[in-house]
């Protein structure tokens, strides 16, 4: 018999092993869980960004998400803006080819054709030379208006447009004075200075670009009406000597302008790269 409180003991029969006592299992004492630092908080005014919290971090960092990409709510998130979003518009570049620059090449085509008009003999021919002669001359003011009001001025038409404006006035003169119509001393002296004019422009062109002046087009206008009344037949003298003789007195004053601010470009030119 056992006494009270202990177990009972198996007594093995004979040949019979009696089996060693199993201890009870132990139980796996869990590690200990890293205790999360809870992120500093920005004092107010201190100007340092708040960190994100823990599950804004697992957002971003979470599998497949990229910027501009679907996240983990399925939303896409918002792609960054563009460097130059908040730059300055590039500005705007005028092409060369453009109407006004072509009804300048147009007026410059047409000068052969009044010069045969002017040549064959015939009133009919007449007309028909100060037909295009005028239509010419309308181009000039034509072009002009289109480039100002649509912004198409270029330094192409800045200097075509003159060059094509003393090709049709020079065809015009040295017909008539060849015709014998107009003195050659008249048309000597306006050759001269748009001559002397046109050369000074590329003279200075590396500084600058000489726009025409308003005397100039009114040089242009009267040069236009005068040789319009030789064209016409039938017009009396003391008219056309009028109108000739106001023209070359605008055309002169206008040349010694040309040279005037010619040299004041140069000067103003010259003072920048020294400075």
């Amino acid at each position: 018999m056992t006494e009270r409180g202990e177990p009972p003991v198996d007594v093995a029969g004979p040949g019979e092993v009696t089996p060693e006592p199993v201890a009870p299992p132990v139980a796996a004492v869990p590690a200990a869980a890293p205790v999360a630092t809870p992120p500093p908080v920005p004092q107010a005014g201190s100007g340092l960004p708040a960190e994100p919290d823990a599950g804004s971090a697992g957002r971003s960092a979470g599998a497949g998400e990229q910027a501009g990409g679907p996240g983990a709510d399925g939303r896409t998130a918002p792609e960054p803006p563009s460097a130059g979003v908040a730059g300055e518009a590039p500005a705007r570049r005028v092409s060369t080819w453009n109407i006004a620059n072509a009804l300048t090449i147009a007026r410059l085509a047409i000068v052969p054709v009044f010069t045969v008009f002017l040549f064959v003999e015939g009133e009919a021919w007449r007309l028909a030379a100060l037909g295009v002669f005028l239509l010419a001359s309308l181009t000039d003011q034509l072009d002009g208006w289109l480039a100002r009001k649509y912004a198409l001025i270029t330094d192409f038409g800045k200097i075509a447009d003159p060059i094509a404006d003393k090709a049709l006035i020079g065809a015009a003169l040295l017909s008539l004075s060849y015709l014998g119509e107009i003195p050659w001393w008249v048309t000597l002296v306006i050759i001269a200075r748009e001559a002397g004019v046109t050369l000074l422009r590329f003279l200075v062109i590396r500084h600058g670009v000489i726009p025409a002046s308003y005397g100039g087009k009114v040089k242009t206008v009267l040069q236009i009406v005068a040789i319009a009344l030789y064209i016409v037949p039938g017009v009396p003298d003391l008219v056309r000597w009028a109108v000739m003789g106001l023209a070359l007195l605008v055309t002169v004053g206008t040349g010694a302008d040309y040279v005037v601010r010619a040299v004041r470009l140069r000067q103003v030119a010259r003072s920048a790269r020294t400075s």
